[in-house]
């Protein structure tokens, strides 16, 4: 009996590892860490946009901006794809001219996804700092974040399945101020860089959408 006591002991103590690791709460429902990871984004953005230009206007978060943001996550997170055309034919200038017909200015968006392990969840300032990295990686994305005209953002995250989908608006009246008793024009003249936008600009016009074209993120 004293020969098999120990054997006995060593089988116990493995069984209770066991049953610890069987306890360990589940990592929460990514779903419910969208709004955390929308405002960490927010935050790392503007850290950024103040070391690469500190003459650059401070952004301030849109409620409009931020539901058509979210909006376009929610559309490329349910029919699982990343561009800045929807298969639908929409974009998120075509969402706010909608939304908002007296809405003037240059209109920038990033996007951007990210899987995730099931198991291991979505751990908030890891993603947010991954995404942010991403786009400090290209230049449009690099230049939309930095481009110091733009004092307006909203920024909308969805997840489906193992994925995390994220979009990011910036906006900028460029001095134009409240909007106009009239619609503006509708016709956009294409701008290849905000800068460019700003300085061809003779007049109040509808937004026009800028990033990196395509499915790369």
């Amino acid at each position: 009996m004293r020969a098999l006591l120990p054997g006995f002991v060593v089988l116990l103590l493995a069984g209770c590892s066991t049953l610890q690791q069987a306890t360990a709460p589940p990592p929460p429902d990514p779903k419910t860490l969208m709004p955390a990871l929308e405002q960490r984004i927010a935050i790392l953005v503007a850290d950024q946009r103040s070391r690469i230009d500190p003459d650059a206007r401070p952004l301030m978060i849109d409620p409009e901006l931020s539901d058509i943001a979210r909006r376009r996550a929610q559309d490329m997170a349910t029919k699982n794809y990343m561009a800045h055309v929807a298969p639908s034919g929409d974009t998120s200038a075509t969402l706010l001219m909608a939304q908002d017909t007296q809405f003037q200015g240059l209109l920038g968006e990033n996007i951007a996804a990210q899987h995730y392990t099931p198991a291991l969840g979505v751990d908030v300032d890891v993603f947010a700092r991954r995404f942010v990295d991403g786009w400090l990686a290209s230049a449009p994305h690099k230049e939309n974040l930095s481009f110091a005209d733009y004092n307006r953002t909203g920024v909308g995250a969805a997840v489906n399945g193992d994925t995390v989908y994220v979009t990011q608006l910036f906006a900028t009246d460029l001095g134009l101020g409240p909007h106009l008793d009239k619609s503006p024009p509708s016709v956009v003249t294409p701008v290849p860089s905000a800068k460019a936008g700003r300085d061809a600009m003779p007049r109040p016009g509808p937004p026009e959408l800028r990033g990196s074209t395509g499915g790369s993120p």
